[in-house]
């Protein structure tokens, strides 16, 4: 599903199950020794899907360990996001020099949790928000906005270092083109990342990317 709202040239491997995995490296191991067995499961098929979308890419995976804010560490020259949430796991790759950096996120189409909302929102957002849900009621349009910031800022992060708090973006939602404009609104980054979303099998998928 995630396939069709990425940039050319990016591979994308999905899996909506733990049960089609490859063995992880021991640096990779190590990174989840102590997690519990759910937070395994998740871990070892996201990287599957990484290392399965690395090869279609025509790269040589190795190990993918985590650096700041566990943000995965991809090969010289490749840049790449990954998601999962109940039911679903995926990661897409691309080559730099066609790809600038990419974040994509997945959630479970459902609202938010009460006052979560509020917490991530800014004010013309929420008021966004309350407008689609009364305009296209079925979406969920809280939650289309949280997985949208979650998409930005992982395209953000990697190209910056600069950590991007809920209220420091504004998300304008396009209903009529499945589109998301984000205006980050720190310092130094008042630009425009155009975003794609999806609704489908009961999940909300967003992607940022910035092509070269």
């Amino acid at each position: 599903m995630i396939e069709q709202l990425t940039p050319p040239g990016a591979a994308a491997v999905e899996a909506f199950d733990d049960t089609d995995t490859e063995p992880l490296h021991p640096e990779e191991a190590a990174l989840v020794a102590r997690a519990v067995e759910k937070r395994r499961r998740e871990f070892t098929t996201a990287r599957t899907c990484a290392r399965r979308a690395l090869r279609a890419l025509g790269v040589p995976p190795g190990p993918i360990l985590t650096g700041d804010r566990g943000a995965p560490v991809w090969p010289p020259g490749v840049v790449g996001s990954l998601t999962h949430c109940a039911g679903y796991r995926a990661a897409v790759v691309a080559r730099q020099q066609d790809v600038r950096t990419i974040g994509i996120d997945a959630e479970p189409d459902g609202p938010l949790p009460d006052g979560v909302l509020a917490a991530i929102a800014l004010p013309d957002e929420q008021a966004m928000v309350h407008r689609l849900t009364a305009d296209a009621p079925g979406p969920h349009w809280d939650r289309l906005l949280f997985s949208a910031k979650e998409a930005l800022y992982k395209a953000w992060y990697p190209t910056t270092g600069v950590f991007l708090g809920f209220d420091e973006a504004r998300v304008t939602v396009h209903p009529a083109t499945h589109t998301f404009t984000a205006r980050v609104l720190v310092p130094g980054g008042g630009r425009d990342f155009d975003g794609r979303y999806r609704h489908a099998a009961g999940l909300t998928l967003t992607v940022v990317a910035v092509p070269h």
